[in-house]
């Protein structure tokens, strides 16, 4: 049975939530406030963590944060935001996905699964690029033998770029294939998670081309 932990000030919501992932499977464990929620979230017990963006004390966004600076486990913000900039900031944090409120249990269960899918430890052989080695198994990557550490997605991204060297991705294609879904506007995210991954990339941050007008590819310097 895997576990999560859902984070959410808002009692009548655990209440209303609950029930539902149990029925689906899941053994749910719950904080109501920021800095409970991280403790328990550090014990590394958990497939995955519900988190709500708006907590008292220790918000949603730096338990994330803080969460990801030693964790992959995923993440998927819950928020009464919609703004597009309150999106890209949950992703810049770590989060995995996001749900906007107000949302229905069995859509929260099936983006859970989908979650967990998506997550899930695939059996590949290792990816060299010069220098880079990327791991998917181990879900690690090293440039010149020292391990980088990147976010989920941020290693997503570039696991999938590897797979398919010199092959051109739109933004779009990487919403979907990465972050499970099509909404316009959402572009910027991509950018945002390329962006990031560069700097963390150093010397080999022009293995990752941008294609102007069309999105990334990744090639073997």
């Amino acid at each position: 049975m895997q576990h999560i932990l859902m984070i959410e000030d808002e009692a009548r919501i655990r209440a209303f939530v609950v029930p539902y992932l149990q029925k689906a499977g899941f053994s749910v464990d719950e904080a109501d406030n920021g800095e409970q929620g991280l403790s328990m979230a550090l014990s590394g017990k958990y497939a995955l963590v519900l988190l709500d963006l708006m907590l008292p004390g220790i918000s949603g966004m730096d338990v994330c944060a803080g969460l990801r600076r030693v964790s992959r486990v995923p993440i998927l913000m819950l928020t009464a935001r919609s703004e597009e900039a309150d999106v890209v900031s949950g992703f810049e944090a770590g989060a995995d996905d996001y749900l906007t409120k107000p949302f229905s249990p069995n859509e929260l269960t099936a983006r859970v699964k989908a979650l967990l899918a998506r997550c899930s430890p695939t059996s590949e052989t290792p990816l060299v690029f010069g220098p880079l080695s990327i791991d998917p198994d181990a879900l690690k990557v090293f440039l010149d033998g020292s391990p980088l550490t990147l976010t989920p997605k941020e290693f997503d991204l570039l696991r999938l770029l590897a797979v398919h060297p010199g092959r051109t991705f739109t933004r779009e294609m990487l919403l979907q294939q990465i972050w499970g879904y099509e909404a316009a506007g959402d572009t910027r995210t991509v950018d945002t998670h390329v962006k990031q991954l560069r700097e963390k990339l150093g010397d080999c941050r022009g293995m990752l081309v941008t294609v102007w007008g069309r999105g990334y590819r990744l090639v073997n310097e």
